[in-house]
């Protein structure tokens, strides 16, 4: 809930209101409209600049109204603190007045916008746009009292002290000049006028001060006459306020002495009149200047006055106390905040919820969530405390018997760095002996060095016997003769191939090229047909179950797929050397290719050596070569440095000149 209302902005005049709305206006949308633009054009120039006008306006009239509180939303003693000093109904007009402003102008805003968008010219839609913002100037003047109202208001709440209804507090009330604000300026570091005359405090004071390290806040209100309520001035009904609103602790301030300028029969009159503000609270009697008068120095109808409010309970107790020689003052501030605290914590224990039900209330809650087991049969428990914790001796340092400690032990072998303290002595295994296992345990107390067989290394041993003895005999040898030629025929496809791969990537390992550089070049990927049919037989692969059938599947080939091959038909001879059959090969594919076309170079030119040097001279100069470095050339867009940027770089923008 809010307290304080310091952060009030503050409210501006109508013509200020005026000219920071304009201002900023032209700034965000400069006049940039000629003749000769089309008129939709002109039209979304001026619409944008009414709506943003009127935009401006109503978020600057939002913003005031937030700012200040909502008389419905806050406590009713800021409410009432409010209607005493400001009239709540002159602050809800003023206000309204705000708020129905904002809704002229977007009603204002509306028509115009509506009345552009049909506009035939330039000049009607400037005309119509002046009009718009010269009705919105002319609502905003009238507003000239409210806003003016307004910025009082925010000057004067800015004042006011911010006082927490709902936190410990204690009202200090009375007739003036009884020694209130003395008492505030004892118990608190408050900066309160103190005077020898009456109404010197004309407002509310706050002061803070800790007891039992909680905060409490202590109100020095203004003094109070014995006249009917209405007729009491603005001074007197805020301290009226403070005593009806706040959950406080009331410090009724007497003068015995009379020495304030009134009689204590008006000062106990004064309480009787106001007793029913003080319903649910707790109220005492601070008889202050007792240096002067005390109450056994009064006749004794006074006195008994004094003592029939204590015991019919209109006051909780009487305080003595002398502000000017500072006696009973701790005291009785002592004493107020005890009373407070306790009062406090009944009403809430008290406080009943929705949820309680017949239990009721919120100490019946908390009991019930607390129960307390009891032994069965009365028994009587009590505290088992071990024979060892009996007997153990206290440990003293100097005891040459002591225990030894971890420490100890640690200081006799080399102290912290050099000794490390034995933390797997206190181990609780079911095994003591596992304590220093160097393998530690995986599953019901066995680890992995528990499932490994004892006699693992006789075993491996007469495994390897016998593993020699089968190769003694010749188990694992078996001659090329009693292979199957298909798996001989395998055996040699295969180390031709680990041989030429082998090739390969040494061929490749001893090129000097960039690392992220492909092992295979890009030209070298695309292989004709030929070239792979030759690397196959050259691999001593058979390919003509294969690649005949590719031939006749791919139309765009040249060569016959009806070759001869030289040896057998199945080309499975392997007394045919494999180099010369590929010759052979390449030789009949070329036969079967087209005759190729002339050079280019030597086509259509003068066979001459100067009309030859002259063609290729123009090749030169009429094709560039890439650009690879990246530099600039003539063909590239260029702007010479010849010109300050500033000096054509157009109109310029809002914003700082630092950029030069």
């Amino acid at each position: 809930m809010r307290t304080s209302f310091k952060d009030i902005p503050p409210v501006p005049t109508s013509q200020e209101f005026i000219d920071i709305v304009l201002s900023r206006t032209q700034r965000r949308l400069p006049t940039q409209i000629r003749a000769g633009f089309k008129i939709s054009r002109i039209r979304a120039f001026y619409t944008r600049k009414v709506k943003f006008t009127q935009e401006t306006l109503t978020e600057r009239l939002g913003e005031i109204i937030e700012a200040f509180p909502r008389l419905n939303d806050i406590h009713p003693f800021h409410k009432d603190l409010f209607n005493t000093l400001y009239d709540a109904d002159h602050f809800r007009i003023a206000l309204g007045q705000l708020s129905t402003a904002k809704h002229l102008c977007e009603t204002i805003s509306r028509d115009y916008v509506r009345l552009i968008k049909y506009a035939q010219s330039l000049f009607q839609c400037k005309q119509l746009k002046r009009a718009a913002l010269g009705r919105m100037a002319t609502l905003t003047k009238k507003l000239k009292e409210p806003l003016l109202y307004l910025d009082q208001v925010r000057q004067h709440l800015g004042r006011l002290p911010a006082i927490d209804p709902n936190t410990r507090t204690l009202v200090i009330c009375g007739f003036p000049n009884t020694g209130k604000s003395s008492f505030l300026k004892s118990i608190t570091r408050a900066d309160v006028d103190v005077q020898p005359y009456a109404f010197t405090t004309k407002s509310l004071f706050v002061g803070h001060f800790d007891h039992r390290y909680l905060r409490f806040s202590a109100i020095d209100t203004p003094g109070i006459l014995d006249h009917p309520l209405e007729e009491m001035n603005t001074i007197e009904m805020q301290s009226i306020t403070a005593i009806a609103h706040l959950r406080s602790a009331i410090l009724y301030f007497m003068d015995l002495s009379e020495q304030c300028g009134y009689p204590v029969a008006a000062q106990l009159a004064l309480f009787k009149s106001i007793r029913p503000l003080f319903a649910n609270k707790v109220v005492f009697l601070a008889i202050n200047k007792i240096d002067v008068t005390k109450p056994e120095d009064l006749d004794e109808e006074t006195q008994q006055q004094l003592k029939d409010l204590v015991k019919n309970g209109e006051v909780t107790e009487i305080l003595q106390m002398s502000c000017n020689t500072q006696e009973g003052v701790q005291e009785a501030k002592n004493a107020a905040c005890e009373r407070l605290i306790a009062e406090r914590v009944s009403q809430k224990m008290k406080a009943g919820t929705s949820n309680s039900g017949a239990i009721g209330g919120r100490l019946a809650e908390v009991m019930a969530r607390i129960h307390v087991a009891q032994p069965m049969g009365g028994a009587t428990r009590e505290t088992f405390i071990p024979e060892g914790i009996k007997n153990l001796k206290k440990y003293d340092k100097e005891d040459p018997e002591r225990r030894m400690l971890a420490r100890d032990i640690e200081a006799q072998n080399g102290g912290a760095g050099v000794f490390n303290v034995d933390l797997k002595a206190d181990y609780l295994l079911e095994n003591p002996e596992w304590k220093y296992d160097k393998i530690p345990e995986v599953l019901d107390g066995k680890n992995v060095y528990d499932y490994v067989d004892p006699d693992i290394e006789q075993k491996l041993a007469e495994l390897e016997k016998e593993e020699e003895r089968l190769e003694a005999e010749g188990y694992y040898d078996e001659s090329e003769e009693e292979m199957d030629p298909e798996d001989l025929k395998a055996l040699e496809d295969a180390e031709k191939i680990r041989e030429k791969i082998a090739l390969i990537r040494n061929d490749a390992k001893q090129r000097k090229r960039l690392k992220n550089a492909p092992i295979i070049p890009r030209s070298k990927l695309k292989k004709n047909l030929s070239e792979l049919d030759e690397a196959l037989d050259v691999l001593g692969v058979d390919t003509s179950r294969f690649l005949p059938a590719l031939a006749e599947n791919n139309p765009r080939r040249g060569r016959s797929t009806n070759r001869s091959r030289a040896g057998s038909e199945d080309g499975m001879d392997l007394d045919v050397d494999p180099v010369a059959k590929a010759k052979d090969r390449i030789r009949s594919m070329s036969r079967a290719r087209s005759v190729p076309r002339g050079n280019r170079m030597e086509a259509g030119v003068e066979d001459n050596a100067t009309a030859r040097s002259n063609a290729e001279r123009l090749a030169k100069l009429g094709q560039k070569k890439r650009n690879r470095m990246a530099r600039a050339g003539e063909a590239d867009r260029h702007e010479t440095p010849a010109l300050a940027k500033h000096l054509f770089a157009g109109k310029r923008g809002i914003g700082k000149t630092q950029r030069r």
